[in-house]
């Protein structure tokens, strides 16, 4: 039984295997003790790296879901915090196959006790400037959930409030956390424009599109623009471009892989 603390309203107090999922499979099975084994010294691995950084806050990443085609590392994020002596992680999760999310507050076994592509964790260490807001945010239940949204989809739009998924959540909360007068997901976005944050452009065609709407009710695209999405070009959120704007901005270091 996987648990996660309730952060707000939208919050599951408690989700089975399986029940909640970010880019990993939805298949009910029980975990596998070999996978079950790894887990657990990825998470011992990392909670050292997260400790030798001297960080309070750090973006840390899994891999879940085979994405190279795509080239991209990594398939979900989450914002890990210092609480006491151990690591805590606040990330959104979709209730699996279905269009609805929630934000989850577990620990790095929880996080990554899954069904990994590749057992590995990347993580950025943000400058201590918006480590101290973001640790604030992160610690207070309301300000942890004030950017979600329950309308998921995989391939939400950067720039729009109609859906909402894992990785945009993380990165709207940290422009939240950043930005005073960043009070809704609209003006959060506003402000990574003004940062140089760009999205990463996925090539889907037709065929493609067609075929995952059907099929997935997490997957969505008419909040896409008709020019961009016809001319097959989809925008959305990934780890990989957050980490690279985190970088690229100054608000973050390199990325640093553990396994």
């Amino acid at each position: 039984m996987k648990t996660a603390r309730v952060l707000a309203f939208a919050v599951v107090l408690a989700a089975t295997a399986g029940a909640a999922q970010a880019g990993r499979s939805c298949e009910q099975m029980p975990p596998q003790a070999a996978n079950v084994q790894r887990a657990m010294v990825l998470a011992e691995r990392t909670a050292r790296a997260l400790d030798a950084t001297g960080a309070q806050v750090v973006v840390l990443a899994r891999d879940g879901q085979d994405l190279s085609k795509y080239d991209l590392a990594w398939s979900h994020l989450g914002l890990a915090y210092r609480d006491g002596a151990r690591w805590r992680v606040v990330h959104k999760l979709n209730s699996c196959g279905s269009a609805q999310a929630s934000v989850y507050r577990q620990g790095l076994g929880e996080f990554f006790l899954d069904d990994l592509h590749d057992y590995k964790a990347g993580l950025v260490v943000p400058n201590p400037a918006v480590q101290a807001r973001l640790l604030a945010t992160l610690r207070d239940n309301t300000q942890a959930t004030r950017m979600h949204t329950g309308a998921y989809s995989m391939v939400a739009y950067p720039w729009s409030q109609r859906y909402q998924q894992s990785n945009q959540w993380a990165l709207e909360t940290l422009a939240m956390s950043q930005e005073p007068a960043a009070t809704s997901r609209e003006r959060a976005q506003a402000w990574l424009r003004l940062q140089g944050y760009e999205p990463t452009t996925l090539r889907l065609g037709a065929l493609t599109r067609l075929g995952a709407r059907t099929t997935a009710a997490n997957i969505a695209f008419d909040d896409h623009p008709n020019e961009k999405r016809f001319s097959d070009r989809i925008e959305t959120v990934t780890v990989d471009s957050v980490f690279a704007w985190l970088n690229r901005s100054g608000l973050g270091g390199p990325v640093q892989v553990i396994r």
